[in-house]
């Protein structure tokens, strides 16, 4: 089992490399009155945080409104 932790691991590591000698290119975002210069691969894994982020908040915050509520009366 630890092998293949170790072969997928290592093979999860070589695409994130490959992908991001991919995309190295320079890229400008416009939104509303700003615009950005950089990276594609900065602009894409910074994205991704912020998804990540936001679908933790709004799953935790879901979670914890259907969780029951404990009153003591």
């Amino acid at each position: 089992m630890s092998k293949l932790k170790l072969t997928l691991s290592l093979l999860l590591i070589g695409l994130v490399m490959l992908f991001t000698l991919q995309n190295t290119a320079v890229v400008q975002v416009h939104f509303l009155l700003w615009t950005l210069s950089m990276s594609q691969v900065l602009l894409i894994f910074g994205l991704l945080v912020i998804g990540m982020a936001l679908g933790w908040l709004i799953g935790s915050l879901s979670r914890r409104q259907l969780a029951p509520s404990k009153r003591v009366d």
